[in-house]
C-alpha cells in the first residue's frame, strides 16, 4: 500500500511537468508559410548569433584560456627560465668567449675586402649608368 501511494505522489508531481514539455506547433499548410518561417529564422540568426557567440566567447572561451596561459608562465616558463639561467647561459658565455677573437680576426678580414672591392663596384655602377644615359 505505502509503495502504491508513494508511486501516486510521484506521478502527480511529474504529471504537471510533461504539459509543459509539449507545445502546439503545427506543420506550415503551404510554401508561403514554410517561406515566412525560413526568413524569420534567417533575420533572428543573423541578428542574434554574432552577438550570442561573442558573449560565449568572452564569458566562457577567454576566461578559460588566460587560466591556461596564467598557469604556464607561473609553472612551466619559470622552469623554463631558471634551467637557461643556471645550465646554458653559463655555456653559451665560455662559448662567447672561445670565439671572440676568431670573429674580431674574420670581421677585419671582411673589412678590408670590402674596402678593395667597394671602388671597384662603385665604377662598375657609374659605368652602367652612363650606357643606360647614351
Amino acid at each position: 500500500m505505502k509503495k502504491i501511494i508513494i508511486l501516486a505522489i510521484f506521478i502527480g508531481l511529474l504529471l504537471p511537468f510533461f504539459s509543459f514539455a509539449q507545445q502546439s506547433v503545427s506543420p506550415p499548410e503551404n510554401i508561403d508559410e514554410v517561406k515566412a518561417m525560413g526568413q524569420k529564422a534567417g533575420t533572428t540568426i543573423k541578428e542574434d548569433l554574432p552577438g550570442e557567440l561573442e558573449n560565449i566567447f568572452k564569458e566562457q572561451v577567454l576566461p578559460v584560456w588566460e587560466k591556461m596561459y596564467n598557469w604556464s608562465v607561473s609553472n612551466i616558463w619559470s622552469k623554463i627560465d631558471n634551467w637557461f639561467q643556471v645550465i646554458f647561459q653559463p655555456l653559451l658565455k665560455s662559448e662567447v668567449e672561445k670565439r671572440k677573437p676568431v670573429v674580431k680576426e674574420e670581421f677585419q678580414k671582411e673589412k678590408q675586402e670590402l674596402k678593395q672591392e667597394a671602388p671597384q663596384v662603385g665604377q662598375t655602377l657609374w659605368e652602367r649608368f652612363k650606357e643606360l644615359i647614351k
